[in-house]
């Protein structure tokens, strides 16, 4: 399959990624993820093994993209909702309406 990282155009295939990271040794995962074989890497690293480039020249959204469309299953960051300040009823409703004084 032809994707591009940084880019550039790889033909990637499953079993050509599922060699590149055969005997690499997954890193911590803090963010989004792919799970190649039985284990878990973060989506910079695979694409670092896989294109050979530095991991500051790709973003984790293009090698989510490749992964996905390859079949490996890939796992995002978990929604989190940002604490919101409470409003009075009277803000909210003129928020909802479009108000300038719900500032």
């Amino acid at each position: 399959m032809r994707c591009v990282i940084a880019r550039f155009p790889f033909e990637l295939t499953r079993s050509g990624v599922l060699e590149s990271m055969k005997g690499i040794k997954p890193e911590e995962v803090i963010g989004e993820s792919v799970i190649i074989g039985r284990r878990t890497y973060p989506l910079k690293q695979v694409g670092q093994v896989i294109t050979r480039q530095d991991r500051r020249d790709f973003s984790a959204g293009e090698v989510l993209r490749a992964m996905t469309r390859l079949g490996f299953t890939c796992r995002g960051l978990s929604q989190t909702v940002a604490p919101t300040r409470a409003l009075s009823p009277l803000q909210n409703a003129s928020a909802l309406l479009g108000s300038p004084a719900a500032v």
